[in-house]
C-alpha cells in the first residue's frame, strides 16, 4: 500500500504540518510507504483552462506537478492536509488541485478513471482553523471532495479542529493529535 500525502499549509512547523507529521507517523508504523508533497515549496503553475487536456487527460504545463500526478496514479490511499484561510483549502493546493483537472478530463471526458486496485482507494482530510464557524471547513470539504473523486478516491474520512489558530496551539487540543493518529491508522488497515 503506498499514500500520498499532499500538506497545504505555507507555514513551516505549524498546526496543519504537526497534524500531518502525526497521521504519517501512524502510516509508516502499519509498514506503508509515504510520499510527502509540499505545496508551498513546489513549482506549480495555475491551471490555464487552455484545453490541452480535454482530448488526451494530460496537462501540457511541464513543472513539478509531473511527480505529483505519478504519485496519484500509483498510490491507493490519500492525505490532504491544509489550514483554512478565508472560508477556503489554502491557495498552495488548491492551485495542485485544480491542475488535476488532466484526471478529470481522463475520468469525465475519456472515460479512463484511475483503476481502484486491489485494496481499493482512500483518503484523508485533515483541516485546522482559527475560526469557530463550520462554514470554512464545508467550503474547504467540498473542494478537496471534488478533488478526492477526480482521482477515484471514492470514500474519505474528514477531520477537523476549529479556534486553533497561533502556531503549535494544536499541541495544546486535547485530542486532536490522538484523533488524526487513529484517523490514519483507519487509513491503511
Amino acid at each position: 500500500m503506498k499514500v500520498t500525502a499532499i500538506l497545504g499549509s505555507p507555514r513551516v512547523n505549524g498546526n496543519t504540518e504537526i497534524l500531518l507529521n502525526e497521521a504519517i507517523r501512524a502510516v509508516k508504523e502499519q509498514g506503508c510507504p509515504v510520499e510527502l508533497f509540499r505545496a508551498h515549496d513546489m513549482d506549480v503553475a495555475p491551471c490555464s483552462n487552455c484545453g490541452g487536456c480535454d482530448t488526451t487527460g494530460r496537462c501540457v504545463i511541464e513543472d513539478d506537478m509531473e511527480a505529483v500526478y505519478r504519485a496519484i496514479a500509483t498510490s491507493n490511499r490519500f492525505i490532504v492536509a491544509s489550514p483554512i484561510f478565508f472560508f477556503g483549502l489554502t491557495a498552495q493546493i488548491k492551485c495542485l488541485i485544480d491542475r488535476c483537472q488532466a484526471f478529470w478530463c481522463e475520468k469525465y471526458l475519456l472515460r479512463r478513471p484511475i483503476p481502484e486496485g486491489q485494496e481499493g482507494r482512500k483518503g484523508l482530510l485533515l483541516m485546522v482553523g482559527g475560526m469557530d464557524k463550520e462554514a470554512g471547513f464545508k467550503s474547504g470539504g467540498a473542494t478537496a471532495t471534488a478533488f478526492f473523486r477526480t482521482i477515484s478516491v471514492p470514500k474519505h474520512e474528514t477531520v477537523y479542529f476549529t479556534k486553533v489558530d497561533s502556531q503549535g496551539a494544536i499541541r495544546a487540543h486535547p485530542t486532536a493529535l490522538r484523533d488524526v493518529y487513529e484517523a490514519a491508522k483507519r487509513l491503511v488497515l
